[in-house]
């Protein structure tokens, strides 16, 4: 017969099993659709990569969830009424895009980033998955071909969630590009309307250097910065890595309202320094990479961005 103490231990360790949300399945599955490709671990669909879309004429990730199902990323629309309306088709979750390539606005919308094909088609490996695609990113008034970008997309589970990674090159196939020196440039997320700090709720912006929020984190350079609190009960959020092996470190564009960005290329812009465009000559090419972690964890202190960043290093 078991002792009080060894029950008491088995009901805990049941209740800790029942209580957690987390797929025990880990299995990495893809499932590509006319537009989208859908992406599930186990059984929960944890994000969407979206490449043809009416209203957003830029390839991008939308209902962003961790493994148990809590939506990180704000609602792609947004609901009137439940969270804010701005940047409403400029925000959908998570995108990398640019205020400016040789004068074409492709954050704004104003100018079209369109995906040509997928290079490599969607693969599985059980704890890891990939696909690449080709972009090209188009003049304003009409389909000049600007520049071309092949995109690898890798996902892969790691400890407290999963890791979305993207590697992207851009290559000067017509002309010389010219990247501009701007605030909207590089990869963004916009988080839950309950993380985001200004709703007072627990959540905060954190970075490399342990700055706290808006006012602290914009305009800093840091390797990565982690967007993130307290939701159902669970510590979650979005950690935007950025490779060591970028051209230069990234400012982090940083807002209270649900928004950060990593930016390698914001020098007049996040410091006053003299305006200095990035120039990459034709025929060469610039190669840019960054990883978003999303996580969840029991409480805040359940989750090490920096083991996380880390580990994006040793296995990028």
């Amino acid at each position: 017969m078991k002792s009080l103490l060894q029950v008491l231990t088995l009901l805990l360790m049941f209740s800790s099993f029942a209580g957690s949300n987390v797929a025990a399945d880990l299995t990495i599955r893809f499932l590509k659709e006319e537009r989208q490709v859908r992406i599930y671990i186990g059984d929960q669909e944890v994000v969407d990569y979206v490449f043809v879309d009416s209203s957003i004429s830029r390839p991008y990730f939308a209902h962003v969830k961790t493994l148990s199902g809590k939506q990180v990323s704000r609602n792609h629309p947004p609901r009137e009424g439940v969270e804010k309306m701005d940047h409403a088709n400029l925000h959908p979750g998570i995108w990398l895009s640019f205020g400016d390539i040789n004068g074409n606005d492709y954050w704004r919308l104003k100018a079209r980033t369109k995906q040509v094909r997928f290079l490599e088609l969607p693969e599985v490996d059980a704890s890891f998955g990939k696909f690449k695609v080709l972009n090209h990113y188009l003049a304003t008034d009409s389909d000049a071909v600007i520049c071309s970008e092949e995109c690898e997309v890798q996902v892969r589970t790691v400890d407290g969630g999963y890791r979305i990674t993207l590697t992207s090159e851009f290559k000067a196939t017509e002309g010389e590009l010219r990247f501009g020196d701007q605030e909207e440039m590089g990869l963004g997320v916009r988080v839950a309307a309950p993380l985001a700090v200004e709703r007072k709720l627990g959540g905060r912006i954190l970075d490399s250097e342990n700055r706290i929020n808006g006012a602290n984190v914009w305009g800093k350079t840091a390797r990565w910065c982690d967007y993130a609190g307290p939701l159902e009960g669970k510590w979650v959020g979005m950690t935007i890595l950025t490779s060591p092996k970028n051209f230069r470190p990234c400012w982090s564009h940083a807002r209270d309202y649900g928004f950060v960005a990593m930016n390698p290329f914001g020098l007049n812009a996040f410091t006053q320094a003299a305006k200095r465009d990035v120039i990459v000559k034709m025929g060469e090419s610039l190669r840019i990479a960054y990883a978003v972690v999303v996580h969840e964890s029991a409480q805040e202190s359940g989750f090490h961005a920096h083991a996380a960043y880390e580990q994006f290093v040793a296995e990028e």
